[in-house]
């Protein structure tokens, strides 16, 4: 991973669930590092992306950063240019008021990025981030990278703390509470909501902590004091939409299954609609003699005019790598970016329609373009869970 000369690289630790330490170039651990990044930019604005489409996650680590950037006076501006279109992140959201804004591509209100002096991404390497381009074409310095998902690619910044072992980013933050970067108010009511949304984006990247380890147990139990539990189940109630579950239904309906793995495309999606791919893999995997779902669909979107294969893998196979399997499955664009990624148990991933971009209702021509794509995608889930020679295991 190339660095800059001045980059602080926090390294992947090995799987011990202990905080990593900086590399040999720099004596500084993780937290140390960003508090000397913080330092060193007091009194800016920093401008923080995540990905298009935000997890809880996400959300509530960007929120957290904030926060933490605030008590060195720092302002932040937190945005994504996709949607919320999960229910419980829309209900995370309102519920909390957490900060996050939408900055659509195509439009032309954006935010005037000569007000900052430097990005940082959360939860997103930049791959899944349109917004990251532009604040690169910008010339804007990327301070900071926090992610829990393995390496996507070359990164340059001052400072990178990577943790593929760390379950969620939500993880990471809170140690940087717990470390003293902010010490959470039980009296102030922002604190306590921002608490609720870290408990909800560690439990969301956990399998509601089913697949946590040791830090994230840790964390939570930390988050225990402070969260508040009744604002938590308001957000976790949030009901399906019908259309989230007509998606779900197609998913059923759709689905091929070949040595314990289930594959379903599931067509043309509105951009609202987005989430429902994820939550259809998480009811595929459920079903009996399923260690692996696989849901993907054309996702349309009329703002940015453009089109995309947008997939969500979830696995209960602990020898199943999900970041090795998409890598693997669908390889990378033409500047050597990854067209998905993975972590422990989940796995996505987004391929342009490019050339062939453009929904006409009811058309023929939009039929054969799904049976190119679907099975185009099919093949290349199919060539690794072939039980010859595919990656997955029988036993």
């Amino acid at each position: 991973m190339a660095m800059q000369d001045s980059a602080i690289e926090v390294t992947p630790a090995a799987p011990s669930d202990q905080p990593p330490t900086a590399n040999k170039q720099n004596s500084l651990s993780p937290v140390e590092a960003v508090r000397q990044m913080l330092t060193n930019h007091a009194r800016e604005r920093q401008l923080v992306l995540i990905q298009d489409f935000p997890d809880p996650d996400a959300l509530s680590s960007a929120w957290t950063y904030q926060l933490i950037a605030r008590t060195h006076n720092i302002d932040c501006d937190i945005y994504y240019s996709g949607t919320l279109s999960h229910q419980e992140n829309i209900a995370l959201v309102k519920l909390t008021g957490l900060p996050a804004r939408r900055w659509p591509l195509q439009k032309a209100d954006h935010p005037d990025l000569s007000q900052y002096q430097g990005y940082v991404l959360i939860d997103t390497q930049g791959t899944t981030s349109q917004l990251s381009a532009r604040a690169q074409k910008a010339g804007l310095p990327l301070l900071l990278v926090i992610d829990h998902h393995a390496p996507q690619g070359k990164l340059e910044a001052e400072v990178v703390d990577l943790r593929p072992h760390i379950r969620a980013t939500a993880t990471i933050l809170t140690q940087y509470l717990q470390e003293g970067l902010l010490t959470l108010d039980h009296n102030n009511n922002k604190h306590i909501k921002c608490a609720t949304a870290l408990m909800h984006g560690l439990r969301a990247d956990t399998n509601q902590l089913m697949n946590a380890a040791e830090a994230d147990f840790l964390a939570a139990a930390y988050l225990s004091q402070v969260y508040d539990s009744q604002l938590l189940s308001a957000v976790l109630q949030a009901s399906r939409s019908k259309r989230v579950m007509d998606i779900i239904e197609r998913s059923l309906r759709n689905r091929k299954l070949q040595n314990n793995v289930s594959i379903a495309g599931v067509g043309y999606l509105r951009y609202d609609d987005r989430d429902a791919i994820p939550q259809a893999a998480d009811f595929l995997i459920t079903e009996e003699n399923v260690h692996t779902a696989v849901v993907y669909g054309i996702v349309h979107d009329e703002d940015e005019e453009r089109e995309v294969v947008i997939g969500s893998l979830r696995t209960s196979k602990i020898t199943l790598d999900p970041d090795e399997f998409i890598k693997e499955a669908f390889g990378q664009d033409n500047q050597g970016r990854f067209f998905g990624g993975g972590r422990s148990m989940a796995g996505g991933f987004e391929i342009p329609v490019g050339f062939l971009s453009g929904f006409y209702e009811n058309s023929e021509f939009n039929r054969l373009k799904w049976e190119v794509f679907d099975i185009q995608v099919k093949q290349k889930l199919l060539r690794l869970v072939n039980p010859e020679d595919g990656v997955i295991n029988t036993d």
